[in-house]
């Protein structure tokens, strides 16, 4: 039996939007658990553009997508939210009593009071690179996700790829790994500057191997991987490896979503402008992945349906409670449930 987790408010995604639904939740007593496919809160902007510049984020003239997910931690932080990482919702039942039985793709089980659809275009999918055969391989030897550094501990590791995912876990690998080798088909990178240097030193220290070119095919058996002929600018060579982990970027499908029943056009879930309810009553969607007549696909945009959603949510959940709308700049109990009266 898979252990039950039970919660107010389960929100599908931890993009910005997502993260910021927690606080407007928690201001109303609503405990949240958040369940997204990536290793990590942040979404779309923390794993495609980190460092890219953000210049309509109010308040902001100019903030980092890495920085705007840091202050939204920072945010959330006194409501201690839950978090589920590299899990995707595979099931969704709604139960008799209103509330909402969830299950992952890893088989984990959540109760929860309401739902918040908060995965921007989709779900993120890795892309699977055009490697003879790989198929073969993933779930044994071939991986798309860290979940757990200790499955790579002893490893020959083959990491493939020049983004920060690519450089991140080269770097936080190698002290557990047997022997780490990144390939890369340049030396210029997409990642982090400091990360890059850091990479070098190790392999210029001979605590890795930085290899230019691209893998063009995989030995081994049972899937079970041996090694990887990587085609370079001085011909072919043969990498030992027991681990591959390719970060070829990611791309954004509906996934398991579409068959919740929801009312879909064009891939989005249509919602209302005045509660952000989805056509399943208790399920609410926020962000990139809901439609409405002038919808703009804004993070902004996504703050003000994430406050208004959650006013909706709390009567959902608590229909016979009187709801006080009440302004954090004034509101002594809301400044105790933030830390700061």
């Amino acid at each position: 039996m898979s252990e039950l987790t039970k919660t107010d408010v389960l929100i599908v995604g931890a993009g910005p939007v997502g993260l910021f639904a927690v606080f407007e939740l928690g201001l109303l007593d609503l405990k949240c658990h958040l369940v997204d496919i990536l290793d990590r809160p942040g979404g779309q902007c923390a794993e495609l553009y980190p460092e890219k510049p953000i210049y309509d984020i109010p308040g902001w003239p100019l903030i980092t997508a890495q920085g705007l997910v840091d202050r939204l931690m920072e945010q959330i932080e006194p409501f201690q939210p839950q978090f589920t990482f590299n899990r995707m919702i595979s099931a969704l039942e709604k139960r008799e009593d209103g509330s909402f039985r969830v299950t992952t793709d890893e088989g984990e089980v959540f109760e929860a009071k309401a739902v918040v659809i908060a995965a921007g275009g989709g779900s993120f999918q890795p892309k699977r690179p055009p490697i003879p055969a790989i198929e073969d391989f993933e779930g044994k030897s071939v991986f798309y996700a860290v979940r757990r550094i200790e499955d790579f501990r002893g490893q020959d590791l083959l990491i493939v790829g020049g983004g920060d995912s690519a450089l991140d876990w080269t770097l936080n690998l190698q002290p557990v790994a047997r022997s780490v080798s990144l390939v890369h088909r340049r030396a210029e990178f997409r990642a982090a500057p400091d990360s890059v240097n850091k990479m070098f030193a190790l392999h210029e220290e001979d605590k890795l191997r930085f290899q230019i070119g691209q893998v063009t095919a995989l030995s081994g058996e049972n899937g079970v991987l041996r090694s990887a002929t990587v085609k370079g600018p001085h011909g072919e060579v043969e990498i030992s490896c027991t681990r591959l982990l390719p970060f070829f970027g990611l791309t954004m499908k509906l996934g398991p979503i579409a068959e919740w029943g929801l009312n879909l056009h064009e891939n989005l879930i249509p919602v209302d402008t005045e509660r952000f309810q989805t056509s399943v009553p208790g399920i609410f969607a926020i962000g990139d992945i809901n439609a409405y007549p002038g919808k703009l696909k804004l993070i902004l945009s996504g703050f003000h349906e994430a406050a208004l959603m959650a006013q909706a949510a709390k009567h959902y959940i608590s229909p016979a409670e009187r709801i006080v709308f009440q302004y954090t700049t004034s509101s002594t109990s809301l400044q105790k449930k933030l830390g700061v009266a």
